[in-house]
């Protein structure tokens, strides 16, 4: 019955217009903010760690706009998923760094999406997913019945979606062995051994190697992906990401990130605990 009502509610969610889904998302966010002093520190700790003061008149704005765009990333996702295909990808006013989408799309060549936890990343999936297949790896959520809306939600296009596990990470093999394209969350946790601390921000941070593997397997190209959140509608943005010797891969695609999240700074999930420590790993030294 539960499982019933929460499809219904999120159906009927989805039949409102996107403004007036952001609108409650801001409400929201404010809610969460003043009722859970743990998520409201974790925001303000992140914030800081990334070199924002919360003091200054700017950073109370930016502050105060955070809380409000993680709201609308929630209140969002019944429309996302929920409407056509066509009319989600509608709502995409431009593309910077459209040039780099395309010289993938025309060069046939295997390509990684990295989306991170930056503006409405479930439409950047979709957006990528216009032209040619891609796999998308996703974690199994811990509501039974929003695995089912999610699924449906980010399964169209040319997209097919790969359970985090050892059978997913294969099938993101053999996808890039044929010449097609995948996508991951780069600043998701990993699980232990999955990955090394690299600095994110100033702070070591358990970052998945998974992305350097299959980059090195496949001689991908690695394109850095997110949309904007506007008023009326998303601004998508590319970015090439490419890989040098010089440093760790996990600290390149690290510092690429700090650089598209200061692009739209108010827009990423500052509540995301992106500096816990998974279950069986060795703190960083310097937290030890």
């Amino acid at each position: 019955m539960a499982n019933f009502l929460f499809k219904f509610i999120f159906r009927l969610f989805s039949l409102l217009p996107l403004r007036v889904l952001h609108g409650l998302g801001a409400l929201l966010g404010r809610i969460t903010y003043a009722v859970s002093p743990g998520y409201a520190a974790r925001i303000r700790e992140n914030l800081g760690q990334a070199g924002y003061s919360l003091e200054s008149d700017e950073g109370k704005r930016l502050l105060k706009s955070c809380i409000e765009e993680a709201g609308k990333g929630i209140m969002e996702l019944p429309w996302v998923w929920g409407r056509s295909y066509e009319e989600v990808l509608g709502k995409v006013l431009e593309c910077r760094g459209k040039e780099h989408f395309d010289a993938a799309q025309q060069e046939g060549k295997s390509v990684i999406y990295l989306t991170p936890h930056l503006g409405c990343f479930e439409l950047a999936g979709q957006y990528c997913a216009q032209h040619r297949p891609i796999v998308i790896l996703y974690r199994k959520p811990r509501l039974e019945w929003l695995e089912d809306a999610m699924c449906k939600g980010r399964g169209r296009g040319k997209a097919n979606l790969a359970k985090a596990d050892l059978s997913g990470v294969r099938l993101l093999y053999k996808s890039l062995k044929r010449g097609e394209t995948i996508g991951l969350l780069p600043d998701q946790v990993p699980s232990g051994g999955e990955g090394v601390w690299a600095d994110f921000f100033g702070r070591p941070a358990y970052t998945m190697t998974l992305v350097g593997r299959l980059a090195e397997a496949s001689d991908a190209t690695l394109l850095l992906v997110c949309a904007e959140r506007r008023k009326n509608g998303y601004v998508m943005h590319f970015e090439p990401l490419p890989l040098g010797h010089e440093e760790p891969i996990a600290e390149q695609i690290n510092r690429a990130l700090e650089n598209i999240i200061r692009v739209c700074p108010s827009q990423y999930l500052w509540s995301y605990n992106r500096y816990k420590v998974p279950s069986g790993v060795e703190p960083p030294e310097r937290n030890a």
